[in-house]
């Protein structure tokens, strides 16, 4: 009876959420001189990094089981609410600092109930610099608790308490609201994009099923005059998320194959569609942090995928008649898969926590895996063999792409240079200083020709749409003229890695400027979309280290006499206009508007002193903000489902470049 009481003491006493569950390990000082060390950059992309962080302390409560709800509202003047009904911060005296658990956790770096297992058995935000790090980048923050029945607040400015933590009203709901400010002198820009903040919401909801997350946008309203809202949550979790990514796709199986797990404390959750397209897509996720380097789970996930399917296809003699060995690759092309764990005391490779580095579960998420797909294939006979003649025609076409990949590879180190014809070098070898561009045609490749400078811009011209990837096999892709002359330009390779599959050699890369020029019309946008789907299938490494940009060529030149102006959007044409004593609403007699519908349209001087020169050109870098999305996008413009495509394009009808 004694050890029985004894164990419900310790019980309560861990359902305890108090003060003294707040642990502080070092100050606050240096995020403000070095942000970039804390939330990655103070680009739009840190911007958003603040709302994570605030929503991530949100959906650990949710992990907890404290909070339900998590709303968060974007303000006319770009500062953010993010509202949770989990327990409240505590508020009550922290013993060892002599103030407020809510300023400890507000303003000291490292503190936080994540450090005690008792109180989050699992968090995203294991390192604790989430909330305070968001205060300290702010110009005004204000958190506001409800707790105990009370409501309690205090305010901050730049990570300083503006005012004592004080008590006002009653309260029946529990829950924390935070609103803060972005620091206009730390961030080069303080305008929240709504599309990041609903893909991200949208993603915690699939990735916490039964959560209801809220995003609203006060700065805009819809024919109702309500604020713009939406709502996400998610029944079906990772398997509905699978369907989603896949929504482009034509599916191989009726239903996502869906793995549910648990073992020493580790959860694991998995979901699997196959489909006809020809690359492996996995995502994971470890506390709900995006992996994008994979690392110990993601190793799980792929050893129990390639056993499993091997073992299959060799108990019913369906490999016999191959005359090469199966590779791991084979088994995961046209898979799509998120692979999500709930790890206690996840252990991260770099500061980023891109790559996961705990061992153990590696075995864990092998084991549930293979448990489940060895399951499905002996349930599912027809969907198995499915899958199976599909790892064939893998491995059939992977063979013969290796064959054509050495084919042209072998060729360029006979030929000596192996440099294309078409390609007009430089005379820089320096990759650093050496630019090339990827010229849609001949005659536009022959003015940038005579408006480059030769020291450091090369042309390559591309004729014609090159090859669609999405929907191509990759044996394929070598055939065609166009991207071998791409390869062959760059200096780069694919190459086959022991457990990496394909991996793209970079080593002799002669450009660090790639930069892709084509018409400002909707055939040139056609031509743009199918080279940045090739970089993004075969050269993504490319992207992520930012080599890869879009030349903006204008739109109009506006002509008034000798004076003349380029304009690349209408807005900047009206502005010209004027400008020269125009009307915008009569035809002007002495002003002359030029539309270029094509690079060949200008002279070489006119190309250069608007698109090629680097001290007047606008050059879009091409950045992955969202791998995940990336992704979807790319799949769906590009690939075979119609109806997916007509909808992104009705609902980005007014971006769309329309040539009429």
């Amino acid at each position: 009876m004694e050890e029985n009481n004894k164990k419900g003491d310790e019980a309560s006493k861990k359902n305890d959420y108090g003060a003294n569950n707040i642990q502080a390990l070092e100050g606050l000082e240096a995020v403000r001189k070095r942000p970039g060390m804390y939330i990655g950059s103070t680009d739009t992309k840190g911007l958003h990094h603040l709302v994570w962080e605030v929503i991530d302390n949100s959906i650990d409560e949710h992990l907890a089981g404290h909070a339900s709800l998590i709303t968060t509202t974007v303000h006319p003047d770009n500062s953010i609410s993010v509202k949770d009904n989990g327990r409240g911060i505590p508020t009550g005296m922290h013993k060892k600092l002599k103030k407020s658990a809510l300023e400890v956790v507000m303003t000291v770096l490292h503190a936080g109930g994540k450090f005690d297992k008792d109180t989050y058995k699992v968090s995203g935000g294991l390192h604790g610099v989430g909330v305070s790090c968001v205060n300290a980048l702010s110009s005004h923050l204000k958190a506001e608790v409800h707790r105990e029945g009370k409501i309690f607040t205090q305010e901050y400015s730049e990570g300083k308490p503006t005012t004592e933590v004080k008590e006002f009203g009653s309260s029946s709901e529990n829950g924390t609201i935070i609103t803060f400010k972005p620091d206009g002198n730390i961030f080069e820009t303080l305008e929240y994009k709504y599309d990041v903040l609903a893909t991200r919401i949208r993603e915690l909801a699939f990735l916490n099923k039964g959560l209801h997350l809220v995003l609203i946008d006060e700065r805009k309203k819809d024919e109702n005059g309500e604020f713009h809202k939406e709502e996400f949550m998610s029944e079906g979790g990772l398997s509905e998320f699978v369907a989603y990514l896949d929504e482009g796709k034509t599916k191989l199986i009726d239903k996502p194959i869906h793995v549910t797990g648990k073992e020493d404390n580790v959860e694991v959750e998995v979901a699997i569609q196959y489909n006809t397209t020809f690359s492996e897509n996995i995502h994971s996720y470890v506390n709900n942090i995006n992996t994008r380097e994979g690392g110990t789970h993601v190793a799980g996930f792929r050893r129990a995928v390639n056993r499993e399917f091997k073992k299959y296809g060799d108990d019913n003699g369906l490999f016999k008649k191959l005359k090469f060995a199966i590779s791991g690759e084979d088994f995961r092309e046209g898979l799509t898969a998120v692979v999500s764990v709930k790890v206690p005391e996840p252990q991260f490779k770099g500061q980023t926590k891109g790559e996961l580095g705990n061992s153990e579960v590696t075995g864990i998420v092998s084991r549930a895996v293979g448990e489940i797909i060895g399951h499905y294939l002996e349930e599912n006979p027809k969907q198995a063999k499915r899958i199976i003649e599909k790892v064939i025609l893998a491995a059939t076409a992977r063979h013969a792409a290796r064959k054509a990949r050495d084919m042209v590879q072998r060729k360029n180190v006979l030929t000596g240079s192996g440099l294309p014809g078409k390609l007009s070098d430089c005379s820089s070898k320096d990759p650093n200083a050496s630019e090339i561009f990827l010229v849609e045609g001949d005659s536009a490749g022959g003015t940038a020709k005579q408006g480059r400078d030769r020291m450091f811009q090369a042309i390559l011209p591309l004729r014609g749409k090159i090859l669609n990837v999405e929907k191509a096999m990759e044996y394929r892709i070598y055939e065609n003229e166009e991207i071998k002359n791409m390869f062959t330009a760059l200096g780069v390779s694919i190459e086959d890695k022991e457990g990496e599959g394909k991996v793209l050699n970079i080593e002799k890369l002669r450009y660090h400027k790639i930069v892709i020029m084509c018409d400002a019309d909707i055939d040139g946008s056609h031509i743009v979309t199918l080279i940045l789907t090739f970089f993004f299938r075969y050269m993504k490494v490319l992207i992520e280290q930012g080599y890869l940009y879009i030349a903006a060529p204008p739109l109009y030149m506006v002509k008034k006499g000798k004076q003349f102006r380029y304009c690349w959007n209408e807005e900047e044409r009206s502005e010209a206009i004027v400008a020269y004593g125009g009307s915008l609403t009569e035809e002007n007699s002495n002003i002359k508007i030029q539309r270029y519908k094509g690079l060949g349209e200008m002279n070489a001087e006119q190309l250069w002193e608007t698109t090629m020169d680097p001290t007047a050109r606008i050059l879009r870098q091409v950045t992955i903000q969202d791998a995940v999305e990336a992704d979807r996008v790319f799949s769906m413009l590009m690939g075979d489902e119609v109806p997916p495509r007509r909808a992104f394009i009705e609902a980005n009808a007014k971006y769309a470049n329309v040539d009429v």
